[in-house]
C-alpha cells in the first residue's frame, strides 16, 4: 500500500469535505501539522469541526482557518494566544467546546482503541459535568465521556519510514499520537523519511497501522513564547 505522497495536497486529495471532523496535534505552536493546516485552507473546505488542544495564533496553525471562517466548531482545552479565536468565541460565530486537557487526550485515544466512553473525576461540580452521565464507584463521583472518532487525523511527526511507524521529537509528541489514533484516516507530515527497518522498533511511538498517507516537509517551527535569561 503506497502511503508517501509528494505534497500536502495531494496526501489530503479526496478526504476533505464540508462538515468534516477533524483531529489535530500539536500542543500552542510545538509538534503542530502546519503544511496540512495549509492545505486544507488553499482547498477551501469549511463548516470544519477540529478537535485540537488549542488553535495556534492568530496567523498560524489552525488561527488561519479561523481566519478565513472555515472552522464551524472547537473542541479544545485552551482559547489564548488567539484573538481570533476568542473574538469568534465571544460573538457567537465559533462553537466551542471546552474539555480539560487530560480529558480530550483520553478521548482521542479512547477512540482510537474502538472505547466509545470512559469514567473520569475530572471536571465533577464544574460546568464540564453539566448534561453528562453521573456514576459513583468506591465512594467517588465520576461523570461520563465519550471517545472522540475523527473523520480525518493530521499529525507531524519527526521521522516515518514507508509504512508509516512514526518517532516524535521530544515534547513535540504532546497530542499527536493520540489524534492520529482517532481519525477514520490519519495523514502525517515529518520532517525526515528513513529506509524500512532503520527505525529501532522500541523506538517506534506510534506503529504504522494507524497512518494512511505521509508527506515529507521543511516546517517554519515558530517559537510561541521566547523567554530568555538575563546576562
Amino acid at each position: 500500500m503506497k502511503k508517501i505522497y509528494p505534497t500536502a495536497a495531494e496526501a489530503l486529495d479526496g478526504l476533505l469535505h464540508d462538515g468534516m471532523f477533524i483531529a489535530a496535534g500539536g500542543f500552542g505552536l510545538c509538534g503542530i501539522p502546519e503544511l496540512l493546516l495549509q492545505a486544507i485552507k488553499e482547498a477551501g473546505t469549511k463548516d470544519l469541526t477540529f478537535a485540537s488542544n488549542n488553535a495556534g495564533v492568530d496567523d498560524f496553525g489552525i488561527g488561519i482557518l479561523l481566519q478565513t471562517k472555515q472552522v464551524k466548531k472547537m473542541i479544545s482545552s485552551y482559547v489564548g494566544e488567539n484573538a481570533e479565536f476568542m473574538r469568534q468565541y465571544l460573538s457567537g460565530e465559533l462553537e466551542l467546546e471546552f474539555n480539560p486537557q487530560g480529558t480530550l487526550a483520553e478521548r482521542m485515544r479512547a477512540g482510537g482503541c474502538g472505547i466509545p466512553g470512559f469514567y473520569t473525576k475530572t471536571g465533577v461540580g464544574t460546568v464540564i459535568a453539566d448534561g453528562k452521565e453521573h456514576k459513583d464507584f468506591n465512594g467517588e463521583t465520576y461523570i461520563m465521556e465519550e471517545g472522540i472518532f475523527a473523520d480525518l487525523a493530521i499529525v507531524k511527526a519527526w521521522k516515518a519510514d514507508a509504512t508509516g511507524n512514526l518517532v516524535f521529537r521530544k515534547t513535540a509528541r504532546n497530542f499527536n499520537p493520540p489524534a492520529a489514533m482517532c481519525g477514520k484516516t490519519c495523514v502525517v507530515e515529518v520532517e525526515e523519511i528513513v529506509p524500512t527497518g532503520s527505525l529501532d522498533p522500541d523506538s517506534i511511538h506510534l506503529p504504522g497501522i494507524y497512518v494512511h498517507r505521509i508527506i515529507r516537509g521543511d516546517h517554519e517551527k515558530r517559537i510561541e513564547q521566547r523567554t530568555v535569561r538575563t546576562a
